[in-house]
């Protein structure tokens, strides 16, 4: 039985990102969490003012856990979930503490969130809600753009920088996924002209082992941004998804240098699946 976390707060993005989750996991046995998280730096005096004869419980998280039985109800009667579960679950906490503790206590395979994307400085330094999440918290992600429609996957494409290996846990919960979605697979490897055939020796002997005899395609590419070299393969082939293996980055090194992680983050139109390493 699979654990998914589907994350919240009633907009469109996060609404379009579940509708999406609850497709992509049809036909998998799968209890999906429901999180709504009434961040708690965004109570004001105001709100005891205005409730006084009301418990704090009662008035910033009652009205959310409502409106979240609802909005499952809705979910039940609209896609077919004779195979999923659900559970509603509205914290009052700060989004990346509310996640954690479910993550841990709920045994959370795969945090599934919407994004409208990234705009201005203040972003690339603070870090929208989808970045937060990515950086922060140890758990495979996957995030869908505002107003994607989803499309039954048939090829994910798997954009791989330097320090990054076909081997380990992270690797093996990618090709995991690969295979139960029967996708094909697309590779760009990133890496200095000095590693090409080291590289490319070593992705490709894990390539023919994992893949059997199912196809992919594999390409290297040096001194080139990821997000451009990406963004020019969309153009040319039929991808429904992109893969990525995150590492956890430093504040300086988001403030001054970016990663590319964030860079697709901030710019995905596709839906990006995140495998922390």
């Amino acid at each position: 039985m699979k654990n998914i976390l589907l994350l919240t707060d009633f907009s469109d993005p996060s609404k379009n990102a579940i509708a999406y989750a609850l497709q992509l996991f049809s036909n998998t046995e799968c209890t999906f969490h429901v999180l709504c998280v009434q961040d708690s730096s965004a109570y004001i005096t105001d709100d005891v003012v205005s409730q006084a004869t009301t418990s704090l419980y009662d008035s910033l998280v009652n009205k959310n856990r409502l409106k979240l039985i609802d909005y499952v109800a809705e979910l039940e009667s609209e896609f077919d979930t004779k195979s999923i579960s659900f559970k509603v679950i509205v914290d009052y906490d700060s989004l990346i503490d509310a996640v954690q503790q479910n993550v841990t206590s709920n045994d959370i395979e795969l945090i599934v969130m919407g994004t409208s994307g990234a705009t201005g400085a203040k972003e690339v330094i603070f870090g929208s809600n989808t970045l937060q999440i990515v950086r922060n918290i140890q758990c495979n992600t996957l995030i869908v753009p505002k107003d994607y429609e989803y499309q039954h996957p048939k090829a994910l494409l798997l954009a791989l920088n330097p320090p990054d290996l076909l081997s380990g846990r992270t690797a093996t919960d990618f090709f995991q996924f690969l295979q139960a979605h029967t996708l094909k697979l697309h590779v760009l490897r990133f890496t200095e002209d000095t590693e090409r055939q080291d590289v490319h020796d070593q992705d490709t002997d894990v390539l023919n082992t994992q893949m059997h005899s199912t196809s992919y395609q594999y390409h290297q590419i040096a001194q080139v941004p990821m997000v451009y070299a990406v963004g020019t393969y969309l153009q040319t082939h039929a991808i429904d998804m992109i893969g990525l293996f995150a590492h956890r980055e430093t504040f300086l090194e988001r403030l001054f240098l970016g990663s590319a992680t964030t860079e697709m983050c901030k710019h995905a139109e596709f839906p990006l699946l995140i495998f922390h390493t």
